[in-house]
This record gives C-alpha cells, sequence and structure tokens, in this order.
C-alpha cells in the first residue's frame, strides 16, 4: 500500500511526499529537489535486511502459533467454549492476514516496484483491513463475554451459548468484510513518476488521489484514515473499557456479599477466581493490540493530517509502525501460553513435544514392587520382580 498523500513538505512543497509499497517508506521527490531527498531519505541498505528479516520471523511465528492454537480448539471438545470461539475466530484473522499478506509486504523492501498486479494489491490492502476489522471486534466480543460471564453468569448458559458464540463470530466476520470492502474498491497499481532522474515505477496504492494522478478527491484519504481510527480503534476500546469498568464495580460490590460459611466462601471465590482469570487473559490481548496498532494510527493521521517535515524520525516511527501492526497477529498465542493452563498444556503437547516417555524403576520390596507415577504410587503383588515402568507425561 501506499501512503499517498502530500501531507509531510520539505520547504513548502511537495517534494518528500512519503510514498512507498505498502507503508509510505519511499520518498518521492520533485525535479529539482534532489538535495532535499537525500537529506530526508535513511539509508534503506539496513532497512531491506532487518525488514524482511523481521517479518520473516512473523511469518513462522505467527502461522505456527496461530495454527497451534487453531488447532488445539478445533481438536479438544473441552476447550470449544465460548470465550476459545472468538480466540479461535480472531486468530483465523491473523492467520489468514500472516499466510498471505505479510510474504508481499516483506518483498517490497526489497524488490524496486510492486510487481505482483492490480488483484493482489487488491487482496493485500483488503485483508490487511479485514483482519484490523475481526481482531478488534473479536476483542470487543470477547469483552462483552466476560461481562455477561461475570455480571449475570445464569445468563451466558442460556439458550445454547456455542451456537450463539459461533452466530456472533460470524456475523462479525460478515461486518469487517463489509467495512474493508470500500478499500477493496480503491487500492490498485499506478505508474508513479517522481521525477525525470528516477524515471517511473508501478505503486500499490490504497487511496490514489489526485495528488497522485488518481480519481479520488484529496480528501478521500483522510476521511477514510479517520473513520478507521474511530471504528476499528477509539470506539471499540471506548466498548471494551465500559466492560471492564462494570465488572471492577460488580466484583467490588459482589465482595461484600461472599457468603457467611466457609465452604459457600471458597466456592464462590473459586468461581470469581476463575472467570477473572479469563478477563485478565482477554485483557491482555487489549493491551497488546493498543501497543501494536496505537503506534500504527498515530503515524496515519500525522502523516494525513500534519503539515509539518517528513524527516528521519518519522521514517523511522512509520516504519516501526508497521512492523507492530503485523507482529500483532503473533503474539496472542504467547500470551495464552502463559496465561492459560489449558492451552499451555496443549502447545506443550503439539508444538513443544513434551510428552515423553521417561522411565521409572521400581522400588523392590518384600513381596512386592512398586511402579511410582508422578503423583500416585499404584502397588502390585509379585514375588521378587522389579518393574521398569515407562510413564507418558503431558
Amino acid at each position: 500500500m501506499v501512503d499517498a498523500l502530500p501531507a509531510f513538505t520539505v520547504n513548502g512543497s511537495l517534494a518528500s511526499m512519503a510514498l512507498n509499497f505498502t507503508d509510505g517508506s519511499r520518498l518521492g521527490v520533485e525535479e529539482g529537489d534532489e538535495s532535499d531527498h537525500e537529506a530526508h531519505t535513511l539509508d534503506r541498505s539496513t532497512e531491506r535486511i532487518v525488514v524482511p528479516i523481521l517479518f520473516g520471523f512473523a511469518f513462522i511465528v505467527g502461522i505456527v502459533g496461530n495454527g497451534t492454537l487453531i488447532y488445539t480448539v478445533l481438536r479438544n471438545r473441552k476447550m470449544r467454549v465460548v470465550p476459545n470461539i472468538y480466540i479461535v475466530s480472531l486468530s483465523c484473522g491473523d492467520f489468514l492476514l500472516i499466510l498471505i499478506t505479510v510474504p508481499f509486504n516483506a518483498l517490497i523492501y526489497i524488490l524496486p516496484e510492486w510487481p505482483f498486479g492490480e488483484i493482489m494489491c487488491k487482496v493485500n490492502e483488503y485483508l490487511q483491513t479485514v483482519s484490523l476489522g475481526v481482531s478488534v471486534f473479536m476483542l470487543t466480543a470477547l469483552s462483552a463475554d466476560r461481562h455477561i460471564a461475570i455480571v449475570d453468569p445464569i445468563a451466558k448458559h442460556k439458550s445454547r451459548p456455542i451456537v450463539r458464540a459461533v452466530t456472533t463470530a460470524g456475523c462479525l466476520w460478515l461486518v469487517a468484510l463489509l467495512l474493508a470492502t470500500p478499500d477493496l474498491s480503491s487500492s490498485t497499481v499506478i505508474q508513479f513518476s517522481p521525477n525525470i532522474t528516477l524515471g517511473s515505477y508501478k505503486v500499490c496504492i490504497l487511496y490514489p488521489t489526485s495528488d497522485f494522478g488518481g480519481y479520488l478527491p484529496p480528501w478521500y484519504s483522510q476521511l477514510m484514515v479517520m473513520l478507521k481510527f474511530l471504528v476499528f480503534f477509539l470506539i471499540p476500546l471506548f466498548i471494551i473499557g465500559a466492560f471492564y469498568i462494570l465488572m471492577a464495580r460488580i466484583l467490588i460490590l459482589s465482595a461484600k456479599q461472599i457468603p457467611g460459611d466457609s465452604n459457600g466462601r471458597a466456592a464462590y471465590q473459586k468461581q470469581i477466581e476463575a472467570r477473572l482469570k479469563v478477563a485478565r487473559a482477554v485483557l491482555s490481548f487489549v493491551i497488546l493490540f493498543v501497543i501494536c496498532w496505537l503506534p500504527r494510527h498515530i503515524y496515519l493521521l500525522c502523516y494525513y493530517f500534519y503539515d509539518g517535515e517528513f524527516n528521519q524520525f518519522w521514517h523511522i516511527f512509520k516504519v516501526t509502525s508497521f512492523c507492530l501492526a503485523f507482529i500483532n497477529s503473533c503474539v496472542n498465542p504467547f500470551a495464552l501460553y502463559f496465561l492459560s493452563n489449558q492451552f499451555r498444556k496443549y502447545y506443550n503437547r503439539y508444538l513443544f513435544c513434551c510428552c515423553t516417555s521417561k522411565p521409572y524403576d521400581a522400588l523392590p520390596g518384600p513381596g512386592s514392587s512398586v511402579m511410582y507415577n508422578f503423583q500416585s504410587t499404584v502397588r502390585r503383588p509379585s514375588s521378587s520382580v522389579t518393574y521398569v515402568q515407562n510413564q507418558t507425561t503431558c
């Protein structure tokens, strides 16, 4: 994609319009402004090495992590609970984004122009927006689910909750697909000529405005960037924040109504702690989403609305924020590994091959031998035979 707006200027001209494939990292300059171009363009040799390596790492980690998460829930019936339905749906969006768009966005830092044609340009831009919508909508649904589980746990188990969760996730996917259609329609490949010296090259541009010889008015890109910030970031975060504030209020009030007997108090506290554990996992997803996507939104808003100099700071900030947006699609499986005992157990089984066979020598005794397990001891009658038992542990 191209961040194609003349928002950053050099010496009051359009000399340093930030233009690139995917995120505005290639600076276009007008004829006669080569000195400004040299002064405000980073040495791209390091960038061309570091960014593709980082994207390659994100590709491997994201495919393995999200693939394992999806397989875990689909393979094990007891893992098919409402929160995991939304988590799998989120991971499907991340998996699709990483599988299809990350390779293209890594190669554009190496290749001199966009070589993949208009169809892949549209698919690349469309899936990035779809994945963003799926991520933030599923986080909102997860927060709503945790709010219901804590505020009204009885209602949560009425009317086939799994079917309702699958239906809700499907509807949210449909909303994300529909909201991304403007990007599918507008994105295209243009032949861009920054100046006579540099010649022309093909660029996959998301908003082909008239500033770059396109058919869209200059204000269209500003409108779309602002709408994306509101719909895919600010408004969902306000809703999520409201759910967590309400949850905190209910928990504070319910703490004063704990049953008086010790058995009832222990059972109640255990129930609340289990619900809070899932709520903390969801909150960690939200925090990671904000950390990874806030810099990108800040950059785009400044780029499209701030009339300032596009210097090396903004170039570094742009590339960093672009990479963070893709890294967000890799981090959720790691968060689950550290926050969920159940997911950690299955990750160890499927991913880290921790199901191993270890010999345990039984201690001989008079008339018996003992087979030691991790938490239990089983005695079997025998004469004077010592058993060596292989124990499989997961």
